[in-house]
């Protein structure tokens, strides 16, 4: 790691052990992934607390809202670094949470990412850097193949200017061309909802999947491709995850059903997922997206390490090889992963999922790996 941070004052016994966590609080960030992620963070930090605690001193969360602004998220980490936080935890947007690593980084600060899938999420090897969500290449080809196997051979993709969408398509084209797979791209930013489904129609693709934000512009494109006759019939693909949280079914109902997703959980939880399921469902007053999970595990391998390691050595050498947990989705270790410059879970649980038809509320798990 580059500079490191140096402590302006030694800690006293009693003082917290602050951790500071990255999250999309307010739009245009996805507000709901934020609140899930923190509710997740939260609960994995008071249970540590009522177990004593890091050596009989307190977790703290310093939260701060990224509002899915890299350079909000760098500066947060300037302002987190110079608090001296033990380590920096969180973020679900990929282009924020490379922002943010690519920062705690050069400040040699340690930083566990939760949920952005991003391979590239820094421009060199980080051993600072530790990941928690499995890499976009992994799920989005195991979500190919699925398509594959469900005889969609022909796709589209609606998709925005970013680099992370940029990186699913080649993903998927990668993947699909080998195979038979052909992908018609379409830049949202150019075309409205009705022109999108114009070139649909004569372009002879099966399915078509959103690599867009939620609810803008997801939700106008799913009602527009649900209610055009020339589309019956279509696929409608969404591998970021969007259909995961409450608001999609809210806003599109049965029209927001049968929309393939990813999402990282097992198919069977451990007893641990079960308690935490419990927990953080009373806390969200709602059913804990995997992104939840996401935020407890966190908190779980950052006790780990700073329990082993102690906050001061943790900040120098998180020594992520050495983590060996038990998280809400199975064992936690990390390891050095080809084409990947963090060190990654290798691998969380992945499943293709959509909502039932017939029943909205409840998931359908259409493939595992």
């Amino acid at each position: 790691m580059a500079a490191m941070v140096t402590q302006a004052r030694p800690r006293r016994d009693d003082e917290p052990v602050r951790i500071g966590a990255l999250a999309p609080l307010t739009p245009p960030g996805w507000t709901e992934a934020g609140r899930h992620l923190i509710a997740g963070l939260e609960l994995g930090a008071d249970e540590v607390n009522d177990a004593g605690g890091i050596a009989g001193r307190p977790l703290e969360l310093l939260v701060r809202d990224t509002a899915a602004d890299p350079r909000r998220a760098a500066a947060a980490v300037d302002e987190l670094a110079g608090l001296g936080v033990a380590a920096l935890a969180g973020e679900y947007h990929s282009v924020v949470a490379r922002a943010a690593a690519a920062r705690a980084d050069n400040l040699g600060v340690p930083f566990l990412c939760s949920s952005a899938v991003l391979d590239a999420l820094t421009e060199q090897p980080a051993d600072g850097v530790a990941r928690i969500a499995p890499a976009q290449s992994h799920g989005w080809r195991l979500y190919a193949d699925h398509l594959l196997d469900a005889g969609h051979r022909r796709l589209a993709v609606a998709a925005q200017p970013s680099v992370y969408w940029a990186s699913g398509t080649r993903i998927l084209h990668d993947h699909l061309a080998p195979r038979g797979g052909s992908l018609t791209e379409l830049d949202v930013g150019a075309l409205t909802p009705a022109a999108v489904c114009d070139a649909l129609a004569g372009s002879g693709a099966t399915a078509l999947l959103l690599l867009v934000g939620h609810p803008e512009p997801a939700v106008p494109l799913v009602r527009s491709v649900r209610r055009d006759p020339r589309l019956a019939g279509m696929l409608i693909g969404a591998p970021a995850g969007q259909p995961e949280f409450a608001e999609w079914a809210a806003l599109l109902g049965a029209e927001g059903a049968a929309v393939p997703f990813l999402r990282y959980l097992p198919e069977s939880p451990t007893p641990l997922g079960v308690r935490v399921e419990a927990a953080l469902r009373e806390r969200l007053a709602e059913a804990p997206s995997f992104v939840a999970f996401e935020g407890y595990d966190t908190v779980a391998v950052l006790a780990d390490v700073l329990r082993r390691r102690g906050a001061d050595a943790a900040r120098t050498d998180p020594a992520w090889a050495d983590v060996a947990v038990d998280g809400t989705r199975g064992p936690i270790r990390f390891s050095r992963v080809p084409g990947i410059d963090v060190w990654q879970w290798a691998w969380p649980p992945v499943q293709v999922v959509d909502r039932d038809p017939a029943e909205p509320g409840r998931f359908r798990v259409l493939r595992a790996g």
